[in-house]
Protein backbone atom coordinates (compact mmCIF):
# COMPACT_ATOMS: atom_id res chain seq x y z
CA UNK A 1 0.00 0.00 0.00
CA UNK A 2 1.39 3.40 -1.01
CA UNK A 3 1.68 5.78 1.93
CA UNK A 4 2.28 9.48 1.33
CA UNK A 5 5.41 11.05 2.74
CA UNK A 6 3.22 13.45 4.71
CA UNK A 7 1.58 10.56 6.54
CA UNK A 8 4.88 8.80 7.04
CA UNK A 9 6.05 11.93 8.82
CA UNK A 10 2.80 12.35 10.79
CA UNK A 11 2.39 8.72 11.89
CA UNK A 12 5.19 8.77 14.50
CA UNK A 13 3.97 12.16 15.67
CA UNK A 14 0.42 10.81 15.95
CA UNK A 15 1.65 7.95 18.13
CA UNK A 16 3.59 10.45 20.21
CA UNK A 17 0.48 12.60 20.51
CA UNK A 18 -1.59 9.63 21.74
CA UNK A 19 1.06 9.00 24.37
CA UNK A 20 1.00 12.66 25.30
CA UNK A 21 -2.79 12.61 25.68
CA UNK A 22 -2.62 9.47 27.81
CA UNK A 23 0.04 11.04 30.01
CA UNK A 24 -2.04 14.22 30.26
CA UNK A 25 -5.16 12.26 31.28
CA UNK A 26 -3.20 10.32 33.89
CA UNK A 27 -1.71 13.54 35.29
CA UNK A 28 -5.16 15.16 35.42
CA UNK A 29 -6.68 12.17 37.20
CA UNK A 30 -3.77 12.05 39.62
CA UNK A 31 -4.23 15.76 40.36
CA UNK A 32 -7.98 15.21 40.87
CA UNK A 33 -7.36 12.32 43.29
CA UNK A 34 -4.84 14.43 45.12
CA UNK A 35 -7.37 17.23 45.48
CA UNK A 36 -9.93 14.74 46.80
CA UNK A 37 -7.43 13.44 49.35
CA UNK A 38 -6.54 16.93 50.50
CA UNK A 39 -10.21 17.85 50.97
CA UNK A 40 -10.86 14.63 52.85
CA UNK A 41 -7.81 15.23 55.03
CA UNK A 42 -8.94 18.75 55.85
CA UNK A 43 -12.47 17.57 56.65
CA UNK A 44 -11.20 14.75 58.88
CA UNK A 45 -8.93 17.25 60.62
CA UNK A 46 -12.00 19.30 61.51
CA UNK A 47 -13.79 16.13 62.58
CA UNK A 48 -11.00 15.14 64.99
CA UNK A 49 -11.00 18.62 66.43
CA UNK A 50 -14.68 18.27 67.27
CA UNK A 51 -14.81 14.64 68.39
CA UNK A 52 -11.48 13.49 69.85
CA UNK A 53 -10.06 14.31 73.29
CA UNK A 54 -9.54 16.82 74.72
CA UNK A 55 -13.22 17.35 73.98
CA UNK A 56 -15.51 20.29 74.42
CA UNK A 57 -19.23 20.69 74.13
CA UNK A 58 -20.59 21.31 70.65
CA UNK A 59 -22.70 24.43 70.67
CA UNK A 60 -24.20 26.49 67.84
CA UNK A 61 -21.39 29.12 68.04
CA UNK A 62 -18.73 26.38 67.86
CA UNK A 63 -20.34 24.75 64.85
CA UNK A 64 -20.79 28.13 63.12
CA UNK A 65 -17.11 28.90 63.65
CA UNK A 66 -16.14 25.50 62.17
CA UNK A 67 -18.36 26.18 59.14
CA UNK A 68 -16.51 29.42 58.44
CA UNK A 69 -13.15 27.59 58.69
CA UNK A 70 -13.98 24.48 56.65
CA UNK A 71 -16.80 25.55 54.30
CA UNK A 72 -18.89 22.54 55.42
CA UNK A 73 -22.28 22.47 57.18
CA UNK A 74 -22.77 20.60 60.45
CA UNK A 75 -25.75 18.76 61.97
CA UNK A 76 -25.49 17.59 65.60
CA UNK A 77 -28.06 14.95 66.57
CA UNK A 78 -27.76 14.54 70.40
CA UNK A 79 -28.98 11.54 72.34
CA UNK A 80 -31.63 13.75 73.91
CA UNK A 81 -32.81 17.14 72.89
CA UNK A 82 -33.34 18.93 69.58
CA UNK A 83 -30.70 18.79 66.79
CA UNK A 84 -28.27 21.68 66.29
CA UNK A 85 -27.47 22.73 62.70
CA UNK A 86 -25.54 25.34 60.71
CA UNK A 87 -28.06 25.07 57.88
CA UNK A 88 -30.42 27.89 57.22
CA UNK A 89 -33.87 27.10 58.64
CA UNK A 90 -35.50 24.69 58.46
CA UNK A 91 -33.14 22.19 60.03
CA UNK A 92 -32.90 19.12 57.75
CA UNK A 93 -33.55 15.62 58.90
CA UNK A 94 -30.53 13.38 59.26
CA UNK A 95 -30.09 11.40 56.01
CA UNK A 96 -30.77 7.71 56.30
CA UNK A 97 -28.40 4.89 55.31
CA UNK A 98 -25.24 6.89 56.06
CA UNK A 99 -22.85 4.64 57.97
CA UNK A 100 -20.68 5.75 60.82
CA UNK A 101 -17.32 6.80 59.39
CA UNK A 102 -14.27 4.99 60.65
CA UNK A 103 -10.93 6.88 60.73
CA UNK A 104 -8.38 5.63 58.20
CA UNK A 105 -5.45 3.61 59.42
CA UNK A 106 -1.85 4.35 58.53
CA UNK A 107 -1.23 4.06 54.76
CA UNK A 108 -4.90 4.56 53.88
CA UNK A 109 -6.65 7.66 52.55
CA UNK A 110 -9.56 9.36 54.27
CA UNK A 111 -12.88 9.49 52.45
CA UNK A 112 -15.38 12.32 52.22
CA UNK A 113 -18.32 10.01 52.69
CA UNK A 114 -21.22 9.04 50.43
CA UNK A 115 -23.16 11.59 48.35
CA UNK A 116 -26.45 12.86 49.76
CA UNK A 117 -28.97 15.50 48.77
CA UNK A 118 -30.23 18.04 51.27
CA UNK A 119 -32.65 20.72 50.21
CA UNK A 120 -31.94 20.06 46.57
CA UNK A 121 -28.15 20.50 47.04
CA UNK A 122 -25.65 17.71 46.73
CA UNK A 123 -23.23 17.06 49.58
CA UNK A 124 -20.73 14.51 50.74
CA UNK A 125 -21.80 13.35 54.21
CA UNK A 126 -19.35 12.26 56.93
CA UNK A 127 -21.12 10.78 60.02
CA UNK A 128 -19.15 10.56 63.28
CA UNK A 129 -20.30 8.82 66.46
CA UNK A 130 -19.88 10.79 69.72
CA UNK A 131 -18.68 8.49 72.48
CA UNK A 132 -17.63 9.01 76.07
CA UNK A 133 -15.95 11.09 77.43
CA UNK A 134 -17.37 13.53 74.82
CA UNK A 135 -19.88 15.89 76.49
CA UNK A 136 -22.38 15.14 73.70
CA UNK A 137 -21.85 11.37 73.87
CA UNK A 138 -24.66 9.14 72.71
CA UNK A 139 -25.42 11.26 69.67
CA UNK A 140 -23.69 11.70 66.27
CA UNK A 141 -22.34 14.54 64.23
CA UNK A 142 -22.97 14.81 60.45
CA UNK A 143 -20.56 16.90 58.39
CA UNK A 144 -21.90 17.98 54.97
CA UNK A 145 -19.34 19.13 52.42
CA UNK A 146 -20.86 20.74 49.24
CA UNK A 147 -20.30 18.67 46.12
CA UNK A 148 -19.93 21.88 44.07
CA UNK A 149 -16.93 22.93 46.19
CA UNK A 150 -15.41 19.47 45.83
CA UNK A 151 -15.85 19.50 42.05
CA UNK A 152 -14.40 23.00 41.80
CA UNK A 153 -11.36 21.96 43.80
CA UNK A 154 -10.91 18.80 41.72
CA UNK A 155 -11.26 20.72 38.44
CA UNK A 156 -8.84 23.42 39.59
CA UNK A 157 -6.29 20.70 40.29
CA UNK A 158 -6.86 18.77 37.03
CA UNK A 159 -7.14 21.79 34.70
CA UNK A 160 -3.41 22.83 34.49
CA UNK A 161 -2.10 19.45 33.26
CA UNK A 162 -5.07 19.06 30.91
CA UNK A 163 -4.63 22.53 29.40
CA UNK A 164 -0.87 22.22 29.19
CA UNK A 165 -0.99 18.75 27.63
CA UNK A 166 -3.75 19.55 25.12
CA UNK A 167 -2.33 22.93 24.08
CA UNK A 168 1.17 21.46 23.78
CA UNK A 169 -0.12 18.51 21.79
CA UNK A 170 -2.19 20.66 19.44
CA UNK A 171 0.73 23.07 18.96
CA UNK A 172 3.00 20.13 18.17
CA UNK A 173 0.46 18.76 15.67
CA UNK A 174 0.03 22.16 14.01
CA UNK A 175 3.78 22.67 13.80
CA UNK A 176 4.26 19.19 12.41
CA UNK A 177 1.51 19.72 9.83
CA UNK A 178 3.05 23.01 8.75
CA UNK A 179 6.56 21.55 8.59
CA UNK A 180 5.34 18.40 6.85
CA UNK A 181 3.31 20.38 4.32
CA UNK A 182 6.26 22.62 3.48
CA UNK A 183 8.57 19.63 3.26
CA UNK A 184 6.19 17.70 1.03
CA UNK A 185 5.67 20.79 -1.16
CA UNK A 186 9.43 21.12 -1.67
CA UNK A 187 9.72 17.42 -2.45
CA UNK A 188 6.88 17.71 -4.98
CA UNK A 189 8.59 20.73 -6.55
CA UNK A 190 11.68 18.59 -7.00
CA UNK A 191 9.51 15.81 -8.45
CA UNK A 192 7.91 18.23 -10.94
CA UNK A 193 11.35 19.58 -11.82
CA UNK A 194 12.71 16.10 -12.54
CA UNK A 195 9.65 15.38 -14.68
CA UNK A 196 10.34 18.56 -16.66
CA UNK A 197 13.93 17.52 -17.09
CA UNK A 198 12.76 14.13 -18.34
CA UNK A 199 10.52 15.99 -20.82
CA UNK A 200 13.50 18.01 -22.09
CA UNK A 201 13.05 21.26 -20.12
CA UNK A 202 16.48 22.06 -18.65
CA UNK A 203 15.76 25.53 -17.28
CA UNK A 204 16.99 25.97 -13.70
CA UNK A 205 14.45 25.98 -10.90
CA UNK A 206 14.48 28.57 -8.09
CA UNK A 207 16.02 27.09 -4.94
CA UNK A 208 13.93 28.19 -1.94
CA UNK A 209 14.01 27.27 1.72
CA UNK A 210 16.79 27.20 4.26
CA UNK A 211 20.24 25.76 4.03
CA UNK A 212 19.36 22.08 4.34
CA UNK A 213 19.56 18.79 2.47
CA UNK A 214 16.60 19.61 0.19
CA UNK A 215 18.29 22.86 -0.82
CA UNK A 216 21.45 20.91 -1.66
CA UNK A 217 19.31 18.45 -3.62
CA UNK A 218 17.69 21.33 -5.54
CA UNK A 219 21.12 22.70 -6.45
CA UNK A 220 22.20 19.23 -7.55
CA UNK A 221 19.09 18.91 -9.74
CA UNK A 222 19.85 22.29 -11.33
CA UNK A 223 23.45 21.26 -11.94
CA UNK A 224 22.26 17.98 -13.44
CA UNK A 225 19.87 19.89 -15.72
CA UNK A 226 22.68 22.21 -16.81
CA UNK A 227 24.96 19.29 -17.65
CA UNK A 228 22.14 17.49 -19.47
CA UNK A 229 21.48 20.65 -21.49
CA UNK A 230 25.15 20.76 -22.46
CA UNK A 231 25.10 17.05 -23.32
CA UNK A 232 21.94 17.49 -25.39
CA UNK A 233 23.44 20.44 -27.21
CA UNK A 234 26.63 18.47 -27.89
CA UNK A 235 24.61 15.48 -29.12
CA UNK A 236 22.54 17.68 -31.40
CA UNK A 237 25.69 19.27 -32.77
CA UNK A 238 27.26 15.84 -33.30
CA UNK A 239 24.07 14.65 -34.97
CA UNK A 240 24.11 17.62 -37.32
CA UNK A 241 27.72 16.89 -38.16
CA UNK A 242 26.90 13.22 -38.72
CA UNK A 243 24.03 14.09 -41.06
CA UNK A 244 26.25 16.61 -42.76
CA UNK A 245 28.88 13.96 -43.35
CA UNK A 246 26.33 11.68 -45.00
CA UNK A 247 25.42 14.02 -47.83
CA UNK A 248 28.39 16.42 -47.94
CA UNK A 249 30.62 14.04 -49.87
CA UNK A 250 28.48 13.88 -52.96
CA UNK A 251 27.53 17.55 -52.80
CA UNK A 252 31.12 18.68 -52.38
CA UNK A 253 32.25 16.42 -55.21
CA UNK A 254 29.79 18.01 -57.62
CA UNK A 255 30.62 21.55 -56.52
CA UNK A 256 34.35 20.95 -56.71
CA UNK A 257 33.97 19.59 -60.24
CA UNK A 258 32.05 22.72 -61.26
CA UNK A 259 34.64 25.01 -59.63
CA UNK A 260 37.49 23.09 -61.24
CA UNK A 261 35.83 23.41 -64.65
CA UNK A 262 35.34 27.15 -64.22
CA UNK A 263 38.93 27.56 -63.05
CA UNK A 264 40.21 25.62 -66.05
CA UNK A 265 38.15 27.78 -68.41
CA UNK A 266 39.56 31.00 -66.95
CA UNK A 267 43.12 29.70 -67.15
CA UNK A 268 42.54 28.63 -70.76
CA UNK A 269 41.18 32.10 -71.59
CA UNK A 270 44.25 33.77 -70.06
CA UNK A 271 46.60 31.52 -72.01
CA UNK A 272 44.79 32.21 -75.29
CA UNK A 273 44.48 35.97 -74.70
CA UNK A 274 47.81 37.19 -73.28
CA UNK A 275 46.94 40.85 -73.99
CA UNK A 276 43.74 40.82 -71.88
CA UNK A 277 43.68 42.56 -68.46
CA UNK A 278 44.53 39.67 -66.06
CA UNK A 279 43.51 41.35 -62.78
CA UNK A 280 39.76 40.60 -62.83
CA UNK A 281 40.41 37.05 -63.99
CA UNK A 282 43.10 36.60 -61.32
CA UNK A 283 40.53 37.62 -58.73
CA UNK A 284 38.08 35.11 -60.25
CA UNK A 285 40.77 32.40 -60.02
CA UNK A 286 41.39 33.23 -56.38
CA UNK A 287 37.66 33.12 -55.68
CA UNK A 288 37.42 29.72 -57.35
CA UNK A 289 40.39 28.53 -55.30
CA UNK A 290 38.64 29.79 -52.20
CA UNK A 291 35.47 27.90 -53.15
CA UNK A 292 37.52 24.74 -53.50
CA UNK A 293 39.20 25.34 -50.14
CA UNK A 294 35.85 26.03 -48.47
CA UNK A 295 34.51 22.76 -49.78
CA UNK A 296 37.52 20.98 -48.32
CA UNK A 297 36.99 22.62 -44.93
CA UNK A 298 33.29 21.69 -45.18
CA UNK A 299 34.31 18.07 -45.59
CA UNK A 300 36.99 18.23 -42.92
CA UNK A 301 34.92 20.04 -40.27
CA UNK A 302 34.57 17.02 -38.02
CA UNK A 303 38.12 15.74 -38.55
CA UNK A 304 41.17 16.68 -36.48
CA UNK A 305 43.24 19.41 -38.17
CA UNK A 306 46.42 18.37 -39.96
CA UNK A 307 49.66 18.81 -38.08
CA UNK A 308 51.55 20.49 -40.96
CA UNK A 309 53.44 23.64 -39.94
CA UNK A 310 55.46 26.13 -41.96
CA UNK A 311 56.44 29.75 -41.72
CA UNK A 312 53.52 31.93 -42.74
CA UNK A 313 53.44 35.63 -43.56
CA UNK A 314 50.51 37.00 -41.54
CA UNK A 315 50.42 40.31 -43.44
CA UNK A 316 50.27 38.48 -46.75
CA UNK A 317 47.41 36.28 -45.54
CA UNK A 318 45.44 39.38 -44.53
CA UNK A 319 46.24 41.03 -47.88
CA UNK A 320 44.89 37.99 -49.72
CA UNK A 321 41.65 37.98 -47.73
CA UNK A 322 41.15 41.73 -48.28
CA UNK A 323 41.85 41.37 -52.02
CA UNK A 324 39.28 38.57 -52.34
CA UNK A 325 36.62 40.69 -50.65
CA UNK A 326 37.47 43.89 -52.57
CA UNK A 327 35.03 43.36 -55.49
CA UNK A 328 32.12 42.59 -53.18
CA UNK A 329 32.85 45.71 -51.08
CA UNK A 330 33.05 47.90 -54.19
CA UNK A 331 29.70 46.59 -55.41
CA UNK A 332 27.98 47.07 -52.01
CA UNK A 333 29.61 50.42 -51.18
CA UNK A 334 31.37 49.04 -48.10
CA UNK A 335 34.55 50.77 -46.91
CA UNK A 336 37.20 48.17 -46.08
CA UNK A 337 40.27 49.63 -44.36
CA UNK A 338 43.52 47.74 -43.84
CA UNK A 339 46.96 49.13 -43.04
CA UNK A 340 49.46 46.41 -44.05
CA UNK A 341 52.71 48.21 -43.23
CA UNK A 342 56.13 46.92 -44.34
CA UNK A 343 57.07 44.63 -41.46
CA UNK A 344 57.75 40.95 -42.10
CA UNK A 345 55.40 39.32 -39.57
CA UNK A 346 55.72 35.56 -39.64
CA UNK A 347 54.62 32.66 -37.49
CA UNK A 348 54.67 28.89 -37.57
CA UNK A 349 51.35 27.45 -38.74
CA UNK A 350 49.21 25.96 -41.46
CA UNK A 351 48.69 28.64 -44.17
CA UNK A 352 45.42 27.11 -45.37
CA UNK A 353 43.85 27.10 -41.93
CA UNK A 354 45.14 30.59 -41.15
CA UNK A 355 43.69 31.83 -44.45
CA UNK A 356 40.33 30.31 -43.52
CA UNK A 357 40.56 31.89 -40.07
CA UNK A 358 41.33 35.42 -41.30
CA UNK A 359 39.09 35.25 -44.38
CA UNK A 360 36.06 33.97 -42.50
CA UNK A 361 36.32 36.62 -39.76
CA UNK A 362 36.78 39.50 -42.23
CA UNK A 363 34.08 38.11 -44.55
CA UNK A 364 31.69 37.83 -41.61
CA UNK A 365 32.37 41.49 -40.76
CA UNK A 366 31.74 42.58 -44.35
CA UNK A 367 28.38 40.78 -44.41
CA UNK A 368 27.46 42.20 -40.99
CA UNK A 369 28.35 45.79 -42.01
CA UNK A 370 25.99 45.69 -44.98
CA UNK A 371 25.73 48.21 -47.86
CA UNK A 372 27.24 51.54 -46.94
CA UNK A 373 28.93 50.18 -43.84
CA UNK A 374 32.59 50.17 -42.85
CA UNK A 375 35.02 47.42 -41.86
CA UNK A 376 38.47 47.98 -40.36
CA UNK A 377 41.33 45.47 -40.06
CA UNK A 378 44.27 46.09 -37.74
CA UNK A 379 47.34 44.06 -36.78
CA UNK A 380 49.37 44.67 -33.64
CA UNK A 381 51.63 42.95 -31.21
CA UNK A 382 49.95 41.10 -28.37
CA UNK A 383 52.20 43.01 -25.98
CA UNK A 384 51.55 46.43 -27.53
CA UNK A 385 49.57 49.11 -25.75
CA UNK A 386 45.88 49.15 -26.69
CA UNK A 387 46.19 52.88 -27.46
CA UNK A 388 48.60 52.14 -30.38
CA UNK A 389 46.78 49.32 -32.03
CA UNK A 390 47.97 49.32 -35.62
CA UNK A 391 51.06 47.73 -37.04
CA UNK A 392 51.77 50.91 -38.99
CA UNK A 393 51.97 53.00 -35.80
CA UNK A 394 54.48 50.91 -33.81
CA UNK A 395 56.91 48.07 -34.31
CA UNK A 396 55.93 44.54 -33.39
CA UNK A 397 56.91 43.48 -29.87
CA UNK A 398 55.65 40.83 -27.50
CA UNK A 399 54.89 37.11 -27.64
CA UNK A 400 52.25 37.04 -30.39
CA UNK A 401 49.91 39.06 -32.57
CA UNK A 402 46.39 40.36 -32.42
CA UNK A 403 44.22 40.84 -35.50
CA UNK A 404 41.21 43.07 -34.82
CA UNK A 405 38.34 43.27 -37.28
CA UNK A 406 35.67 45.90 -36.60
CA UNK A 407 32.41 46.56 -38.42
CA UNK A 408 29.60 49.07 -38.13
CA UNK A 409 26.87 46.45 -38.28
CA UNK A 410 24.20 46.04 -35.57
CA UNK A 411 25.96 43.07 -33.98
CA UNK A 412 24.64 39.57 -33.38
CA UNK A 413 21.19 39.08 -31.91
CA UNK A 414 20.89 37.99 -28.26
CA UNK A 415 19.58 34.59 -29.41
CA UNK A 416 22.86 33.64 -31.09
CA UNK A 417 25.39 35.85 -29.27
CA UNK A 418 26.45 33.12 -26.84
CA UNK A 419 26.61 30.40 -29.55
CA UNK A 420 27.92 32.21 -32.61
CA UNK A 421 31.15 30.16 -32.76
CA UNK A 422 29.26 26.85 -32.82
CA UNK A 423 28.54 25.02 -36.08
CA UNK A 424 25.23 25.80 -37.84
CA UNK A 425 24.49 28.83 -35.64
CA UNK A 426 23.81 31.87 -37.83
CA UNK A 427 21.66 34.97 -37.95
CA UNK A 428 21.75 35.18 -41.76
CA UNK A 429 18.80 34.08 -43.84
CA UNK A 430 21.01 32.27 -46.35
CA UNK A 431 23.87 31.32 -44.01
CA UNK A 432 24.74 27.83 -42.75
CA UNK A 433 26.78 28.90 -39.72
CA UNK A 434 30.15 27.31 -40.50
CA UNK A 435 32.44 30.32 -41.04
CA UNK A 436 33.04 31.31 -37.43
CA UNK A 437 33.05 27.66 -36.30
CA UNK A 438 35.89 26.97 -38.76
CA UNK A 439 37.64 30.15 -37.61
CA UNK A 440 37.55 29.11 -33.96
CA UNK A 441 38.75 25.62 -34.85
CA UNK A 442 41.68 27.00 -36.82
CA UNK A 443 42.62 29.46 -34.05
CA UNK A 444 42.56 26.77 -31.37
CA UNK A 445 44.60 24.46 -33.60
CA UNK A 446 47.36 27.14 -33.56
CA UNK A 447 47.13 27.74 -29.79
CA UNK A 448 45.15 30.95 -30.22
CA UNK A 449 41.57 32.05 -29.80
CA UNK A 450 38.83 34.14 -31.37
CA UNK A 451 36.58 36.43 -29.31
CA UNK A 452 34.22 39.31 -29.90
CA UNK A 453 32.70 42.30 -28.13
CA UNK A 454 30.73 45.50 -28.78
CA UNK A 455 32.64 48.77 -28.43
CA UNK A 456 31.36 52.25 -29.25
CA UNK A 457 28.59 50.96 -31.52
CA UNK A 458 30.90 48.59 -33.41
CA UNK A 459 31.36 44.85 -33.36
CA UNK A 460 34.99 43.94 -32.68
CA UNK A 461 36.35 40.47 -33.47
CA UNK A 462 39.77 39.75 -31.97
CA UNK A 463 42.08 36.99 -33.18
CA UNK A 464 44.92 36.18 -30.77
CA UNK A 465 47.77 34.19 -32.36
CA UNK A 466 50.96 33.04 -30.67
CA UNK A 467 54.33 33.40 -32.38
CA UNK A 468 54.94 29.68 -32.65
CA UNK A 469 58.52 30.45 -33.82
CA UNK A 470 60.95 33.31 -34.44
CA UNK A 471 60.03 36.46 -36.26
CA UNK A 472 62.15 38.95 -38.22
CA UNK A 473 61.38 42.65 -38.23
CA UNK A 474 62.86 44.38 -41.24
CA UNK A 475 63.16 48.11 -40.68
CA UNK A 476 61.44 50.48 -38.37
CA UNK A 477 59.98 52.68 -41.07
CA UNK A 478 56.54 51.34 -41.91
CA UNK A 479 54.62 52.81 -44.80
CA UNK A 480 51.12 54.18 -44.51
CA UNK A 481 49.52 52.57 -47.55
CA UNK A 482 45.85 51.89 -47.12
CA UNK A 483 43.50 49.70 -49.05
CA UNK A 484 40.14 51.46 -49.05
CA UNK A 485 37.27 50.34 -51.15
Amino acid sequence: MRLSLRYRLLLPLGLLLVGDLAATAWAAMAAARGADRRLAGQLWGAARTLTEPPTFRLTPPVLAQMKRLSGADFLLVPADGPPISTFVEPIPSPPADVPIAIPATDGEDHQLGPPVTVGGTEYRCLRLALREPHPNHGGHLDIFYPESLRRTAVWDAARPPLVLGCVGGLAAVGLALLTGTRLVRRVRDLEHRTRRIAAGDFRPMPVVGGDDELTDLGRSVNETARQLAEFQEAMQRDERLRVLGQFSGGLAHQLRNAAAGAKLAVELFLSENPTADPEPLQVALRQLARIEANLRQFLDLGKPPPATRQRCDVVKLIDQSVSLLKPHCQHAGITLTWEPGSADVRMEGDPTQLAHLIGNVIGNAVEAAGPGGAVGVQLRSNGADESTPTLADSPIAGDGWVIEVTDTGPGPSPQIAAKMFEPFVTGKDQGIGLGLAVARRAAEAHGGRVSWTRQDGRTVFRIDLPVGGSRNLQGDALDKNKLQT
